[in-house]
């Protein structure tokens, strides 16, 4: 068994830890992000890394020059949301489990922008971290096909499974475990952080792209100047809507390329969330009324 430090911060970053932990690691320190202040107290909140970490009993920092000073043999990076400066790793080994099939989504949001890109499939990582973003080399990943109605949380949960096996099948031993990398080869692509105005759904763009939208969970809308949250949709069967884009026609709802984007459920502003067919019930939708107005 090794002597480990562990960098993580969000909770699809907590079953990888406690993946270590059972396997008989040493985590010798786990550094993640501040604690952040939220609700109406602004009372501060632990990462879900750092609460895992207590819970386990293990030692925590926010520091991460700490990371190079407790005598360990590597760092495991997973989804830690920095850059680890070349000073530390100049003084640490670290290895990272990175969510897409690299140099494809190198960057702060590969499942979200995997999935709104529509590919069909994406992997894990176990790579070489380096000072670059996301350019380190590739020791071992596995495969993970990426279904037309996942959502970016089911996904994430298939992706973190497949990372604990990497982590299962190549630190046995730590750092002497690790198999020969090999370089990345292919023309890289970026998964900038998705912006909020990204989650807007907009009526002239087609029905698939409406639903990978969906997809990521915070999709939203607007009817009659008040916000309408969108939390499930399917795409529907080509349809007959000559109206604008966005006309509802029940819970269809008409996609620029005249096809039907199905409302399953939604989510008023002010309310929780219901099924559609609920919703639409309790108004009197006006003539030429549409969605996103």
């Amino acid at each position: 068994m090794a002597r480990l430090v562990y960098l993580g911060t969000p909770y699809m970053a907590v079953p990888p830890l406690e993946t270590l932990v059972a396997m008989g690691h040493e985590i010798a320190l786990v550094v993640t992000r501040p604690d952040k202040r939220r609700g109406r107290g602004s009372e501060l909140v632990p990462s879900p890394v750092k609460a895992a970490a207590m819970e386990l009993g293990l030692a925590v920092t926010d520091d991460l020059a700490e990371a190079a000073e407790v005598g360990a043999e590597l760092g495991v990076v997973v989804a830690y949301g920095r850059i680890i400066p070349e000073a530390i790793l100049d003084q640490l080994v670290m290895v990272n489990l990175h969510f897409s099939l690299l140099p494809r989504w190198r960057g702060a949001a590969p499942v979200e922008r995997a999935v709104l890109a529509g590919d069909t499939v994406t992997g894990v990582d176990l790579m070489a971290v380096e000072a670059g973003l996301d350019t380190g080399a590739i020791f071992d990943e596995v495969t993970v096909p990426i279904d037309d109605d996942v959502t970016v949380e089911t996904l994430r949960e298939h992706l973190v499974a497949a990372g604990c096996e990497l982590l299962r099948r190549n630190l046995v031993d730590g750092r002497s475990s690790l198999p020969v990398p090999r370089p990345q080869v292919g023309e890289p692509t970026y998964a900038e952080k998705i912006q909020a105005a990204e989650y807007e759904l907009d009526w002239t763009r087609t029905s698939a792209e409406l639903h990978r939208v969906v997809r990521l969970g915070r999709a939203w809308t607007t009817f009659r100047g008040r916000r309408l949250r969108v939390l499930e949709a399917r795409i529907g069967d080509p349809g007959t809507l000559t109206s604008r884009s966005g006309a509802l026609d029940g819970v269809a709802v008409g996609a620029g390329d005249d096809s039907r984007l199905t409302l399953i459920t939604v989510q008023p502003e002010g309310k929780r969330p219901m099924d559609a067919r609920d919703w639409v019930r309790g108004f009197r939708p006006e003539p030429g009324e549409h969605l996103g107005a």
